[in-house]
């Protein structure tokens, strides 16, 4: 996260650039891929690409998550990751097909209540920002299964993911604790989390990755999990959600 209270001046992104970034994903997805530009505000002009299914504008200088983005109504995927974030508005809760959302490496320091009218979140990344708790809605994201908060300012577990019954990885690395957290029960804590395409790995990584994931699997099904205070650090989290 950049430092200071202004960032530099952001460079301009036309139509006719917006739309030769424009590529599939490996399951036929449209994504709109606007990452390392240097914009300092969401581009105008991909309001006409609002038929987007992912659309990733990380490591770039954006400050606003401009209103216009509800119009993107079959968004499954938004990647702000590494911005100038300061507060999320509350009309991200109009991106109702959103699965996945990346703000990690922001200067967030509260999210709208809004944020639980998001029902069908999988994934929610919010690493490495300036979060000292959770609104209560939280708790209405029923269908949450990945959550990162690593490198925040929590002092105590948020409440309101004991009400989670799908979440399966929460990633809570580095935060001030002046408690310890309660039993989390069907939880795990993940020492690492995946959100890489398989044919964007080389073959070791590929492999590495496999495996991992198995011994995760195995003993999450031979002893009941265990809440870690600090883990390893978390691989990607603030990285591509490609």
């Amino acid at each position: 996260m950049a430092k200071g209270k202004k960032g530099p001046k952001g460079a301009k992104v036309t139509l006719k650039m917006a739309e030769k970034s424009v590529g599939l994903t490996s399951d036929g997805m449209q994504r709109l891929d606007l990452s390392l530009k240097k914009v300092d505000a969401v581009p105008k002009c991909i309001q006409k690409l609002c038929y987007m299914d992912e659309v990733n504008l990380s490591r770039n200088l954006i400050r606003k998550l401009p209103e216009f983005m509800d119009t993107f109504r079959n968004l499954r995927l938004l990647d702000l990751h590494s911005n100038y974030l300061e507060q999320l508005p509350a009309h991200v809760g109009r991106l109702q097909t959103l699965k996945v959302l990346n703000l990690s490496n922001n200067r967030l320091t509260a999210l709208p209540e809004e944020i639980g009218l998001l029902k069908s979140l999988h994934v929610l990344y919010l690493g490495i920002n300036q979060l000292e708790a959770l609104p209560a809605s939280v708790s209405d994201l029923k269908e949450l299964r990945h959550l990162g908060l690593s490198d925040n300012r929590f002092t105590k577990y948020p409440a309101c993911l004991e009400r989670l019954r799908r979440l399966e990885k929460v990633n809570l690395d580095r935060n001030p604790y002046t408690c310890p957290p309660p039993d989390p029960g069907p939880l795990v804590v993940a020492k690492s989390l995946y959100l890489v395409k398989d044919n964007r790995l080389c073959g070791d990584c590929l492999r590495r990755c496999q495996r991992d994931r198995k011994q995760l699997e195995y003993r999450a099904k031979t002893k009941p999990p265990k809440f870690k205070l600090h883990t390893e650090t978390q691989r990607d989290e603030d990285g591509d959600t490609k």
